[in-house]
C-alpha cells in the first residue's frame, strides 16, 4: 500500500460524447466539451460539491467541440479556448456564452489538438495559441490580433499534407524564446523555433502521434513526452541535442495493450505523468534521470543519456477510450477525464507527495 492509489471519486454519465476536459483555474469547477448526436457541439460547466458532480452552466452551440485550453488567458478572466469539428477557433467568457470573445476560422477541416501559454503566469512573453488540424496545418495565434495567425506551419506545395494531430508550446522560459512541437498521424514529430522561426529538429516514431506535452512549457526544454498508436510511450530528453545521433535521446515504453490517446505531467511535479489507453486505463508514471545526463559521443561532442520510467499504478476505469484527461493545478493529484462511453471521471490520485 505504499505505492499510490488512483481512486474513482465521483462519475456522472451525460448523454453526448465526451471530447475534452478542462479544470477553471482556482476553482472547485471543470469544463467538458462535446457534441451532441445531432452534430452540435455542448460545453457543460461542473463542480465537485460533497462527492458529486454538479452541473452548474451548459450551453449548445451549431458545431461540435474537439478540444479547449485555459493557457492563454489572464486568471482574472478564466476565457476557455475552443477548436471544433469545422476548423473555428473559439474563446469563449464562461459567464456569458451567448457569444464568443474572439473567433476566427483558423482551418478548412476539423481543429485535432490545441495548447496555449503566456496567460495564467505560465510562460514568459504574449499569450499564444496553436492549433493542429486535419487540413496539415500547425498555426499560432495571438488572441490580441484578429484574423491573421502570428505564425503557419504547414507542408511545401509539392509535398503531402500529412493529418496534425498534435501540438504543444514549451521553452517559454522568458519573453523571447518560444518553441512549438507538433505530432502528425505518420509518427512524424517536429519541433519549431519561434524566435528564429525555423525547424529546429524532426524525428519520426514510425506511429501516429495522439499526444504530445513538454514536462513544463516555462522552463528551458527539458523532456518532452510523445504518446501514439500501437501503445508506445516516448520520452526525450530535450536539454541535450546532438544532430549527428538522432537529436535527442529518449525512453520508450510498451503500455495500455492499445492507442496511447493522452500524456499528461503533473503540474505539481514535472518527473511524474498520467498515460491513458484506448481500452479505458489509466497508467502513473514516473521518469528517473540517469546519474549523468551528458556524455561524450565518439565525436567528442556532449550527447544526452536517456533515463528510465518506472510504473507506479494502473486502473482501468472505462472500456472505451479515454478521450480527455486534466489534473488540478490547485489540489495534488485531483484528475477529471473523459471517455467515448459518455461518461465524466473525478479521480483522486493518493501519495503523490511521498514518490
Amino acid at each position: 500500500m505504499d505505492k499510490p492509489q488512483i481512486i474513482l471519486y465521483a462519475q456522472k454519465s451525460l448523454n453526448y460524447t465526451l471530447f475534452d476536459c478542462k479544470w477553471l483555474p482556482y476553482s472547485a469547477k471543470f469544463v467538458v466539451l462535446g457534441n451532441h448526436a445531432r452534430g452540435t457541439g455542448a460545453i457543460q460547466v461542473y463542480e465537485l460539491e460533497s462527492g458529486d458532480v454538479k452541473l452548474v452552466k451548459e450551453t449548445e452551440k451549431l458545431k461540435a467541440f474537439k478540444c479547449g485550453t485555459f493557457g492563454a488567458s489572464k486568471v482574472e478572466t478564466r476565457h476557455l479556448a475552443t477548436g471544433d469539428f469545422d476548423g473555428n477557433l473559439n474563446i469563449w467568457d464562461l459567464e456569458k456564452l451567448e457569444t464568443p470573445v474572439y473567433s476566427v476560422k483558423a482551418h478548412k477541416e476539423i481543429i485535432n489538438a490545441i495548447d496555449s501559454v503566456g496567460g495564467l503566469g505560465i510562460g514568459e512573453g504574449a499569450p499564444e495559441i496553436v492549433t493542429a488540424s486535419r487540413d496539415g496545418s500547425v498555426k499560432i495565434w495571438d488572441p490580441r490580433q484578429k484574423e491573421l495567425p502570428v505564425a503557419v506551419i504547414e507542408a511545401a506545395e509539392n509535398e503531402t499534407k500529412r493529418d496534425a494531430w498534435a501540438a504543444c508550446f514549451g521553452h517559454s522560459y522568458n519573453s523571447y524564446e518560444r518553441v512549438v512541437c507538433s505530432g502528425y498521424d505518420n509518427g512524424d514529430i517536429k519541433l519549431f523555433d519561434l524566435r528564429n522561426m525555423c525547424l529546429k529538429w524532426e524525428t519520426n516514431v514510425k506511429n501516429g502521434v495522439c499526444c504530445l506535452e513538454f514536462d513544463r512549457k516555462d522552463i528551458i526544454m527539458n523532456k518532452l513526452l510523445a504518446t501514439t498508436l500501437e501503445s508506445k510511450i516516448h520520452v526525450y530528453d530535450m536539454r541535450t541535442q546532438n544532430d549527428t545521433n538522432g537529436g535527442f535521446v529518449k525512453v520508450t515504453e510498451k503500455a495500455h495493450d492499445s492507442t496511447v490517446w493522452l500524456g499528461k505531467h503533473l503540474p505539481q511535479n514535472r518527473e511524474v505523468f498520467m498515460t491513458c489507453g484506448g481500452g479505458g486505463s489509466m497508467y502513473l508514471w514516473k521518469y528517473n534521470y540517469p546519474s549523468s545526463r551528458v556524455t561524450k559521443d565518439s565525436n567528442g561532442d556532449e550527447m544526452g543519456v536517456p533515463g528510465s520510467l518506472s510504473l507506479l499504478q494502473n486502473v482501468g476505469l472505462s472500456s472505451q477510450p479515454i478521450s480527455g484527461f486534466d489534473w488540478s493545478p490547485d489540489k495534488l493529484g485531483l484528475a477529471v477525464s473523459t471517455s467515448f462511453d459518455q461518461t465524466v471521471r473525478v479521480t483522486v490520485c493518493t501519495k503523490l507527495n511521498t514518490i
